[in-house]
């Protein structure tokens, strides 16, 4: 007699959690679950209760994050093996919404760049974002793309080839002379309905916030502001990291139903990329333009917020002093400024230091300020709360001085000097002027 072929059914396994991948995206495994399996711990992690756990893996297609995961018992890889030898193996489950959505993400494709120009110049953080868009656009083997509107600005679509763009989309029209959110918006619109990029980057700028958000809300769509880093994960979703609840933690956010993606980032956050002079590509042209008439706003006058000559703007600098709590006083930010003479610097500082008064608000770096991304940056008297850190973490060389050796801001600095600042910085300024008599007499 032969032995009867035994009638296995493909076992269903549970759910688990994959250490250090969870991102706190806030529950979407929780409010899936068909069976009320999972309970989320005070750190925002699922914790799956595995009596209630059915194995349907409607969770684990949720998570953005990647951080869930399906294991088996031994008795039930052991069946698994069983059916692939059999070739009774069933193949992967995909229900119609899951298949929906992936047909919907599928007529997606491109990375995107706003170019944001005023009166024909373009805005440094636009060419720092090709940089980052072309990582991005490597990373999935697309395009990347530049969106240049304005009035006579073709000569932006070369210089966006420079950087790195293959493409040009160029709506070139007086009635986008100077930027009022309509006509842009309406332009914007317009190219993402007809070419259907997966990805749209724009700089987190006063020009780029407002547009992003009138954007995304029309389309329907995600929009993660102030991001400070941007990667691609193995589902073609654009990973978003930002500071969030008050700058205490970075939150990688994602827009895994929807498409654009779409992103702003601040200006010094992403460095800048190497500029190609002879680097050329495709410009598409669209006529697509609303009439004057039916444009509510109309610029009367441009009014500037450069304040002449003598202004100082930190973003730019490439070595600052940065003063914090720790100066005490107004009248002990001359120390700091003799020091950021002798290096051919600038002066900025914490929050604190301008709430205090003692810097105008426009030296503030951090979360709240200017993101600062310098040759050489110095903490004095900065103990290094994560909202200065965001601001100032990308510096090339970062030097802190505090008295307090558990400081936060020591996590980043390149080199720590634990001390008084008091005696610590006009040590540095002596040291620098020898050192530039002694060259002088060479």
């Amino acid at each position: 007699m032969t032995e009867e072929k035994k009638l296995l059914k493909r076992p269903r396994g549970k759910v688990r959690l994959v250490a250090g991948k969870c991102i706190a995206c806030g529950a979407r495994c929780q409010s899936v679950c068909p069976v009320n399996g999972i309970e989320m711990s005070e750190a925002g992690e699922p914790q799956i209760v595995l009596d209630k756990c059915i194995g349907c893996v409607k969770c684990v297609k949720a998570c953005p994050g990647s951080a869930l995961e399906v294991f088996y018992t031994p008795e039930e890889l052991a069946d698994l093996a069983e059916l692939e030898r059999q070739g009774s193996l069933p193949t992967e489950e995909i229900d119609e919404e899951e298949k929906k959505r992936r047909e919907y993400v599928a007529g997606f494709r491109g990375v995107w760049v706003f170019v944001e120009q005023t009166e024909g110049e373009a805005a440094r953080v636009s060419w720092e974002l090709m940089g980052a868009g072309g990582e991005l656009a490597r990373a999935l083997g697309v395009e990347l793309c530049a969106v240049v509107i304005g009035n006579g600005v073709e000569h932006l679509c070369r210089e966006a080839f420079g950087y790195g763009a293959t493409k040009a989309y160029l709506m070139d029209h007086p009635v986008y002379e100077h930027y009022r959110t309509e006509p842009y918006l309406d332009a914007c619109c317009h190219l993402i309905d007809r070419y259907k990029p997966e990805i749209v980057l724009m700089g987190a700028s006063g020009m780029g916030r407002d547009l992003a958000g009138a954007v995304a809300t029309r389309l329907k769509t995600g929009l993660t502001a102030d991001c400070t880093g941007l990667a691609i994960d193995d589902k073609r979703n654009l990973m978003q990291t930002r500071p969030a609840f008050g700058g205490n933690i970075m939150a990688t956010i994602m827009c895994d139903r929807f498409r654009p993606q779409m992103a702003t980032v601040r200006p010094q956050v992403m460095p800048l990329p190497e500029k190609s002079d002879g680097a050329s590509g495709a410009i598409v042209r669209e006529t697509h333009t609303p009439s004057e008439a039916d444009i509510f706003t109309k610029v009367l006058k441009i009014i500037t917020d450069k304040k002449g000559k003598d202004a100082v703007d930190i973003a730019g600098a490439e070595f600052i002093v940065s003063g914090g709590r720790g100066l005490m006083a107004r009248e002990n930010f001359a120390m700091l400024q003799e020091l950021a003479d002798e290096l051919g610097g600038v002066i900025g500082g914490s929050r604190s230091a301008v709430d205090a008064g003692w810097l105008p608000p426009e030296r503030q770096v951090g979360q709240t300020g200017k993101t600062v991304r310098p040759k050489v940056y110095i903490a004095c008297g900065i103990s290094g709360a994560i909202q200065h850190l965001v601001g100032m973490q990308d510096s090339d060389t970062i030097i802190a001085i505090n008295r307090d050796r558990e400081a936060p801001i020591f996590e980043v600095a390149t080199y720590g000097i634990v001390g008084d600042l008091f005696q610590v910085v006009p040590a540095i300024t002596d040291k620098l002027r020898k050192a530039k008599r002694s060259q002088s007499k060479c």
